[in-house]
């Protein structure tokens, strides 16, 4: 694939994602590959490769003769994911606890600050939460265990979409956890600290 071709497609693969977040496409709905191709003005080979992409990913469900259909997600899909992020989150920071310096708990103190910042929308905090909770298993030096938990984070993403679309603000209230959760750290008492992960799971 030329390397223009793999740019449309990474852009296209991106939008569809946005109009499945945005509301523009809805779940259960049929997307026509070529409805796409005259949306976005690229040729089918990109858009193919990008529905495919999407396939994949559990994003869309390729329905031949008829399309791509956006997935339905579900309560279960929300809570395997959330049960797989405590024990990949939990796991990584009983290993890594001890080893978190200074400077990266400051550091996530200042990306707390963020999560609970008054200003912005849903999506703004969302992507708060998210930066804060990639960068505390970042310190555990595992890139595929942060690539996981992006995916993860993603498909929670369009199920509150999806489920919750007239909650979505309330459901990113962080209600506390994370500063607990840091001092705990700071005070090197993991099992209060995983407590507090666990909390905070359990209360999306």
């Amino acid at each position: 694939m030329k390397k223009t071709e793999s740019s449309l497609k990474t852009i296209a693969c991106q939008e569809i994602l946005n109009g499945i977040i945005m509301g523009e496409y809805q779940a259960n709905q049929i997307i026509n590959e070529q409805e796409l191709v005259d949306k976005f003005g690229f040729s089918k080979t990109p858009i193919r490769e990008a529905l495919a992409t999407l396939c994949n990913e559990g994003v869309l469900r390729n329905l031949p003769r008829c399309g791509y259909e956006v997935v339905q997600l579900t309560r279960r899909d929300i809570t395997e994911a959330l049960d797989f992020r405590y024990v990949i989150e939990g796991g990584f920071l009983r290993q890594s606890y001890q080893t978190i310096t200074e400077e990266q708990l400051e550091h996530l103190y200042e990306l707390n600050e963020l999560c609970k910042s008054p200003t912005g929308d849903g999506w703004d905090h969302w992507e708060h939460n998210a930066n804060f909770h990639i960068t505390l298993l970042s310190y555990a030096g595992n890139d595929y265990a942060c690539n996981q938990l992006k995916k993860s984070i993603g498909i929670l993403k369009r199920a509150y979409v999806q489920l919750y679309r007239d909650k979505w603000g309330e459901a990113l209230m962080t209600r506390g956890y994370h500063d607990n959760m840091l001092n705990s750290i700071k005070a090197k008492d993991i099992e209060t600290a995983l407590e507090y992960l666990r909390q905070e799971l359990t209360d999306y």
